[in-house]
């Protein structure tokens, strides 16, 4: 049950990554982006320490180039920018979204290098460790980056996905999820969850990293991509 609850919190967090790749492959495509430069020795480092091939990191620096030029023409992604693609407007505010961009933004620049799109892609790769897909989970669920995901987080993350569905849960619904979620989770029952505790939940709970996982990553380099 507590499963099935936190998957279909990291289901509308997939699907924003999933639609990055085809909203901006397929219909971002009037516009011819600036150059952006990125020599073939990188692509094969990248290649070769992440999932892809050089041929999908190829096909992901097309989606990179447009994306990157949709508000600001300076060859990296803001925040603003990764909302038109989804949203269709630069200002409006949405929790997974935000989130998307925070774990993207590895470096806290306030804005994404290619490098860190690659990186954060490969994570959703079929090929990924589960170890990877186990950490990216949890960074989700830390939104204070404490290092732990505590009550409150939950709660935040579990009103938003009820918000985004249309849906809405009793005081008494919401808390009882929350507090089947920690008995289950919170081993030293010390009221929050740490990294290693969370692993063993999620592994109790595999439908949670099944979610991490999107299969359309195989196969970018067919995605038909305008320039």
């Amino acid at each position: 049950m507590m499963g099935n609850t936190l998957c279909a919190v990291i289901r509308p967090f997939t699907e924003v990554i999933e639609a990055v790749i085809f909203r901006v492959a397929l219909c971002c495509g009037q516009q011819r982006p600036r150059d952006f430069f990125y020599y073939s020795d990188d692509l094969v480092s990248l290649a070769n320490t992440t999932p892809f091939s050089v041929n999908e990191i190829e096909a992901l620096r097309e989606l990179y180039k447009k994306l990157s030029n949709l508000v600001i023409e300076d060859g990296l992604i803001h925040k603003e920018e990764l909302q038109v693609a989804l949203l269709k407007t630069p200002e409006c505010e949405n929790i997974f979204l935000d989130r998307v961009f925070d774990l993207f933004d590895r470096n806290k620049t306030g804005v994404i290098e290619f490098e860190e799109f690659v990186r954060a892609f490969g994570v959703f790769h079929p090929h990924a460790s589960t170890d990877d897909k186990i950490d990216f989970a949890f960074r989700l669920y830390d939104l204070r980056d404490t290092g732990y995901i505590e009550k409150e987080e939950v709660r935040q993350m579990v009103v938003a996905i009820l918000a985004e569905s249309g849906l809405q849960l009793s005081e008494e619904s919401l808390e009882a999820i929350i507090e089947k979620t920690f008995a289950d989770a919170d081993a030293d029952l010390d009221g929050k969850i740490s990294k290693e505790e969370w692993e063993a939940f999620v592994l109790r709970h595999p439908a949670l990293l099944k979610n991490m996982t999107l299969p359309c990553l195989k196969y970018l380099a067919s995605i038909h991509l305008v320039v």
